[in-house]
């Protein structure tokens, strides 16, 4: 396959689905493990404290992920339907509260075509990849809300752009077959391509910049 539009839908859904279970796994494992220690006889205080504390945070952070992905992968309303921005702003800061990185969101809360938000929300999965030491990523949403820019400003040592990302965004799948890591971009760029967006790369020192925008030829009708 040269083309990710070569891709079989089921192949798509499949992979993507593991995508999400693979963050889901981490967090749910956790509650897990804090509840076998609290089944435990004779713990001390502090070991339960320790437990319930585990159990509490990593709880939280599987509800972001999941309120995440049910935005930025799962089908969010009817065909056709928009999405609050503001929204889109609640859960991006909460999934990001557990990752390495900051994040700060520069936009008019307004109704936006689902499909435009849904790449913000991916867009902001591949930046943290482009920054796997950490930052913070700014993000900017400018113009209308049927056809607006996105600029994602990934700052942060050892930045660089993620593998794959490029390939994605121009609609190819590179020199490997998709897996749940890989699928995630090429998701994005799919997205992309369905709602008449391109989308830039730029890095410089430890910067890398993402600009999604509308496609020359869909703003020269507007």
């Amino acid at each position: 396959m040269d083309a990710t539009s070569d891709i079989h839908a089921l192949d798509l859904a499949a992979l993507i689905a593991s995508r999400v279970c693979h963050d889901i796994i981490s967090p749910v494992g956790a509650i897990n493990n804090g509840l076998e220690v609290l089944a435990e006889e004779n713990q001390s205080e502090d070991m339960r404290d320790f437990a319930m504390d585990l159990i509490r945070k990593s709880a939280r952070q599987a509800s972001a992920k999941l309120q995440f992905a049910r935005l930025a992968f799962g089908a969010a309303g009817s065909a056709g339907a928009s999405i609050d921005l503001g929204d889109a702003e609640g859960v991006a800061k909460g999934f990001m509260a557990g990752e390495k990185a900051d994040l700060t969101w520069t936009a008019t809360r307004v109704l936006m075509p689902k499909n435009l938000v849904k790449l913000l929300l991916n867009l902001i999965l591949i930046a943290g990849h482009a920054i796997p030491r950490g930052g913070v990523i700014e993000v900017v949403v400018t113009g209308e809300a049927e056809k607006p820019t996105f600029t994602l400003t990934c700052k942060g040592s050892n930045a660089r752009i993620p593998a794959g990302a490029e390939d994605a965004f121009a609609g190819l799948l590179g020199d490997r077959l998709p897996d749940a890591h890989s699928i995630q971009p090429i998701y994005a760029g799919l997205l992309a391509q369905a709602a008449a967006m391109d989308v830039k790369i730029e890095k410089s020192d430890d910067t890398v910049v993402f600009t999604a925008e509308p496609k020359a030829e869909t703003a020269a009708q507007s």
